[in-house]
Parts: structure tokens; sequence; C-alpha cells
């Protein structure tokens, strides 16, 4: 990674609760953070609510609310999901806050100016749910979107368009010199496929007699723009490229090099793939801002054969499995069971499995290690060798580093977990509890006691992104003054450091 690391999520409607699928989404993103944190980057970690658009004033007035006062309750509900599960955002954004509508003015202005926006008359199939089109092959002969499954209806009005078609080669063009620029590949191919066929123009504004809870565009007041082009500019106001009150011809627009525009990477659920790698680049280029360096797309959670979706009433909530085994298993679950990229499915008995894999493997090491130095040496861990697991260390670290420069985090996990099981196997080999009877071969529990102290020393750092709490106590039970970095722990004398026996990190829970 790079000195400088500007990660995102996408900014949540703020027209539901949390769920099992936006807890992923921000834990992943908050592990990737950390660990660029740990290697000594500067971060900035973007998470927030998305608060304009027809599906916001409609669940407002479902409600007997003001579109402001369900955002401003729904954010609320975010940021404490999020401080529960311990995401260590940077910046939380609210598209309702004033610098941001002034920076959508700005942008949408800009994007006028140079001539890429035009008025028309616009007819389609438009879903509530999602906030956009559909195509009639898109929503088939039962006439509801392809994501939610929700009924759409049929919309005819003047909209103003931007001019999306001017830029597809260019965009080809951006992917196909850049293969590693939309994450995994069969994303990247379902975009080039996307592309095979005329770009259309994109309708980025909607008439207030239909939605008046948006930004209003400033050449044509009569109009709010489209929530996707409002939410996608978030990125940008966030980044501080485009300072509020900034004219669209100001030149600014044109030097963003001290700012952190551009992101490093967009995560997303690969389900809004299409806006992020489509509409927002082709608006980037349009406003003559570079574009984002990476796009991941992650795969949906599913529960048997259905996308977890609120719309659909079958999401899990993390809050609830947090109350029962902590947020640091919830997280540990979602990112070790997912591959990065991919589907996956969302069973109990699958939780469970990833819990037992925390507490029977790296809990009890940690468990059993920190007791047998109290046992054996007073609390105190030996002055001899530490390097028993050096070669192992060495090759899990290695192996973690390319793990992450492909962003496969659930391959760095597992990688760290095997770490702690051949460390398991090396209690097993060595039976310190034999040494410890045999004077003889006090030096041999010494080095055996010490390369453990070192192992989990390197494996609080390794865990410590995704389990902070945990990886947290452990540091403190090694008599560390705080999780240390990787090289830190791998470089680390642990010799003559105090250490703190307690309950099982990871304690039996009763169901």
């Amino acid at each position: 990674m790079s000195n400088r690391t500007y990660l995102t999520t996408p900014i949540y409607y703020a027209s539901g609760e949390p769920h099992l699928g936006h807890a992923y989404t921000t834990i992943l993103a908050d592990a990737f953070a950390r660990f660029a944190r740990q290697a000594g980057d500067r971060v900035l970690f973007l998470t927030g609510t998305d608060e304009h658009g027809q599906k916001i004033q409609e669940e407002a007035n479902r409600r007997g609310v003001e579109p402001i006062e369900l955002c401003d309750e729904m954010a609320e509900r975010f940021r404490d999901a999020w401080d529960l599960l311990d995401i260590g955002y940077d910046r939380f954004i609210r598209t309702t806050e004033a610098e941001h509508i002034a920076i959508v003015q700005s942008f949408v202005q800009r994007l006028y100016d140079r001539g890429y926006v035009y008025a028309g008359e616009y007819s389609g199939w438009y879903s509530v749910s999602q906030e956009r089109y559909f195509t009639e092959k898109e929503i088939g002969p039962d006439r509801v979107d392809p994501i939610a499954g929700k009924p759409v209806e049929w919309v005819e009005e003047e909209n103003w368009f931007f001019r999306m078609s001017a830029f597809q080669e260019a965009l080809i063009a951006h992917i196909e010199a850049n293969p590693d620029w939309i994450r995994p590949e069969v994303r990247k191919n379902e975009i080039l496929g996307f592309l095979q066929q005329p770009l259309g123009d994109l309708s980025i504004s909607r008439p207030k007699r239909r939605l008046r809870w948006g930004v209003e565009l400033p050449f044509a007041p009569e109009h709010v723009a489209y929530v996707w082009v409002d939410a996608l500019i978030n990125y940008v106001t966030a980044s501080g490229a485009i300072p509020a009150g900034t004219r669209p011809d100001d030149p600014a627009w044109d030097d963003v090099a001290d700012s952190w525009w551009p992101a490093d990477m967009h995560l997303i659920g690969k389900d809004i793939l299409t806006t992020h790698a489509v509409y927002w680049p082709t608006l980037l280029m349009g406003a003559g801002l570079p574009l984002p360096r990476c796009i991941l797309a992650h795969g949906w959670w599913v529960v048997g054969d259905t996308k977890m979706s609120k719309s659909l009433g079958n999401v899990v909530d993390p809050l609830q499995l947090r109350e029962t085994f902590g947020g640091d298993a919830v997280r540990w679950y979602l990112l070790r069971e997912m591959p990065t990229g991919s589907d996956a499915s969302y069973t109990p008995e699958r939780f469970l499995v990833r819990y037992d894999e925390l507490a029977n493997v790296f809990g009890n090491l940690a468990q059993r290690s920190i007791s047998m130095i109290g046992k054996y040496r007073d609390g105190v861990v030996p002055d001899g060798p530490a390097d028993g697991l050096d070669a192992a260390i060495d090759s899990t670290l290695s192996s973690v580093a390319a793990s992450l420069s492909s962003y496969r985090l659930h391959e760095a996990l597992a990688t760290a977990m095997d770490l702690a099981r051949t460390a398991n196997g090396y209690v097993e080999e060595r039976e310190p509890w034999a040494q410890a009877k045999d004077a003889a071969r006090a030096s041999d529990l010494d080095e055996t006691l010490a390369t453990l102290a070192r192992v989990l020393g390197v494996l609080a750092a390794l865990f410590h992104p995704v389990c902070p709490e945990r990886a947290e106590e452990l540091a403190r039970r090694l008599g560390l003054d705080g999780v240390p970095t990787l090289d830190g722990a791998r470089n680390d004398e642990p010799g003559g450091r105090t250490v703190h026996p307690g309950e099982p990190l990871f304690p039996r829970v009763q169901l």
C-alpha cells in the first residue's frame, strides 16, 4: 500500500436498520484500513448515510415525520451500530450536510457549463426500492426490479441528462489499460460486457412536482439531483478536493493533488457495480477529475438462495449476534467466511464453526501459553531464544502480505489462523509440561515459552484488524504497551516481560 490510503464504503440508505450486509462491507473496509495504518499509512476511512431520494421521502411519509427527522434518527442508528462493532472510521458523511449539498451543486453546474448536460424527455420502468430505472429485459415479464424483486412503475417526465455516452470509449480504454481497476476479474468482465452495447445518456434529475426531497439543481431549480448522482459525489466531498463554495470554473477543480482524492478503493456490493464503474467514472471524466484507483465489488450474503436485503425482510441483525458472541466474533465470521468478491450463505451453524475456531485454536493457544508462563516461570517470559517458530512466522507474514496486496482478506485470515494451529502443534511437539519436570531441560522450556510469547505477539498484530478488542486484550496479557506492528512483533524479544493470565479470550457460549 502507498503512504496514503483513502478507503470508502457505500453510503447506506437512511430508510432502514443496519443489517449483516451493511456490517460486512463496513467491517471489511475497517480491516483494510487497520492493516494500512499498521503498515504506517495515513488513512482516511469514509462511511456514512445516503439521505435523499424518493425512498426516503416515502418512508418518512409512512412514518408521519419529516424526511430530515427520519435521516437524523437513522444516521444515529448507523453510528451506534458501527461503534458497537468497533468500526474505526475517520469520517461519517451525511448527504444532507450543507458542505456536501454545495459541492453537488458546484459539480453538476460544472457538468452543465462544460456542455455535458441537456434537457430532455424520459420514459422507463422505475424502481423506488433501488432508486433507478431498469430496461424491459431486466424487469422480465413479472415487471419487478432484478435486485430486490420489488414492483417497478412506468414513469414519463422531463429530466436533465448527462452525456454519459460521450465517455464510453474513454471508459473502455481505461478499464483495458488498468486490468486491476475493477476487482474481482469477473466483475470487470461484467462491466466490459455491459459496455459492448451503446451507452445511453444518464437522467440526473427528478422534477420537484414528483420529488421534493433532494439537492436542487442550480441551473434548473424546479428539479432536484437524481439521488445516485448526489450520493456518488460524497466521495469527493469527504476528500477535501473541492472546498465548499468553490465555483465550477475555479482552478481548484484542475489540481486536487493536495487532497485525499482520488480514492484508493471504493468498496461496494456487486449490486451497485454499474453505478460505481460506469456512472461514477463518466461523471468524473465530465467534471475533469481523476478516477478512483480501484473498485472492489464483493458478493452478497444470502439466506437460502436469496440475497439478504431489508427490502425482502430476510436480514440478520449483527448487533443481536454481538450481544451473544461479542463484536470480534461477528467481525471474524463475516471476513473469514466470505471469500472476498464472492457470495456467501449465512447459517447459524457456520457462525458457530467460525466461533469455535477462534475459541479452540487462537483462544486456546493464548490461554495455555500464558498459563504455562505463569505456572513454570512465575509469570515472566524467560530470556531464552524465542526463534522456534521463526520460519513459520516469516512464511505467514509473506503470505499475508501477498493476500492483502490482492485484497483477498479471507486468505490472509486463514493464513493467520494456520499460524495459531502451527503454534498449537509446536506445544504438543515440545511438551513443555514434560520439560518442566526435568531440571536438565530448563533451557528447552525457556525456549518453548519464549517462542510462544513471540508468536502470540505476532498473532495479536495479525488478528488486530479483524478482532481489535480481543487482540488488544491479548497484547495487555503479554505485557505489551499495545498491539505491535507486524514488523515490531516479528523482531520482538519478549524475555523479561511479565504476563497476566485471565479468562479465555473467547469463552464458551451457552445457547
